[in-house]
């Protein structure tokens, strides 16, 4: 009898533990099918977190974007050539106030032409002309008016460096020309720069830009041997 009522009990143990598996089993299942639990919510009083990126973060402009160069500007950031231009009819201006041109010491009303002669050697050509008398060295590009008492009146230079200038480049540095005139086919543009001298620029009509400039002392042209 109490190995029966034994059996009994054993039997109805393992027929529970059966059930429970098989429940535990089934609840696995099923909870795959359930929706995931909601977010966590932020407190209040808590910055939010952005998961866009920062301003910082975004891509640099590319290089077609970047501005352009400021006009008239270089990679050395040297002047641009109308600066250029400027600089060098500045430059001649300046020379013209002490009665020079560039290329040459000897200023027009100061030099006596037999020195000048003593140290650069003959002229070319040595010729009267306008007046007075003209000594042209064409190696240097420069010629000299003097008088009949060697006294230098007019210097002029023919740099090729002057002869790419153009009137509107001289009209930008200088402004308009106190006299303009002409001579053949040529025009020529009078600056006064002081008591003393004058600045011409001639102007040749083939090019439109300078042939040669002049230094040029009026008082001075003259002969002084004169009786």
């Amino acid at each position: 009898m109490n190995q029966t009522k034994r059996f009994k009990q054993f039997a109805i143990g393992i027929s529970f533990a059966i059930a429970l598996s098989l429940t535990a089993c089934s609840n696995k299942d099923t909870g795959a099918d359930q929706a995931p639990p909601p977010a966590t919510e932020i407190p209040s009083g808590q910055p939010e977190t952005s998961t866009s990126p920062s301003p910082s973060a975004q891509p640099s402009a590319l290089p077609s974007e970047q501005p352009d160069e400021k006009p008239g500007s270089n990679d050395s950031g040297k002047p641009s050539s109308g600066s250029e231009v400027g600089e060098t009819i500045s430059s001649v201006y300046k020379l013209a106030k002490e009665g020079k041109v560039p290329g040459s010491d000897y200023a027009a009303h100061i030099a006596l032409y037999d020195e000048i002669e003593k140290k650069w050697g003959k002229p070319d050509t040595n010729e009267a002309a306008g007046k007075g008398i003209y000594a042209t060295y064409k190696d240097k590009g420069i010629t000299f008016g003097y008088n009949k008492g060697m006294l230098v009146f007019d210097v002029r230079s023919y740099s090729e460096k002057l002869q790419g200038i153009t009137l509107k480049d001289i009209e930008i540095a200088l402004g308009s020309a106190d006299e303009e005139t002409v001579n053949g086919t040529d025009a020529i543009y009078t600056y006064e720069v002081n008591d003393q001298y004058q600045l011409k620029f001639i102007m040749a009509e083939a090019t439109g830009k300078v042939d040669h400039i002049s230094v040029y002392c009026p008082q001075d042209a003259k002969n002084n041997m004169a009786g």
